[in-house]
């Protein structure tokens, strides 16, 4: 007789597997919420990654969840719904991501522009200008 952990569970993933995501989803939330607490994380990506922990949560605790979405969207192989789910969820978060760089990186060019102007307006700098600080 197979160990109780390795019982395969309504949904088709074994228990082990249940308790795996279970694992991973408390290990996420407790890292995200050091990240947050150490102000390292800006509250609206703590939000994104709040939400695919409490998805991957969701899973854990339903076993048979996953399996009766497939059925309902059609797809008869329930790994390759979450497959095709986390597959766009990380499309999706590299494209904001990249705008995020865009933003930021227009922005940095247009505060060197600045400076730069600034510096044009005072003049050469001289040898007994103090040096200038951060």
């Amino acid at each position: 007789m197979p160990p109780l952990l390795a019982q395969i569970a309504p949904g088709g993933l074994s228990r082990t597997a249940h308790v795996f995501i279970g694992v991973g989803t408390l290990i996420t939330i407790v890292f995200i919420v050091r990240l947050l607490r150490r102000r390292q994380l800006r509250s609206k990506y703590a939000l994104l990654w709040t939400a695919a922990g409490t998805s991957l949560a969701l899973l854990a605790l339903f076993p048979g969840l996953l399996d009766r979405v497939s059925r309902w969207v059609g797809i008869d192989y329930p790994p390759a719904l979450f497959l095709l789910v986390a597959t766009g969820f990380l499309f999706l978060t590299s494209v904001e991501f990249s705008r995020e760089v865009s933003r930021l990186d227009e922005r940095t060019r247009a505060l060197a522009e600045e400076i730069a102007m600034l510096r044009a307006q005072r003049g050469p700098v001289t040898t007994d200008d103090p040096p200038e600080r951060c």
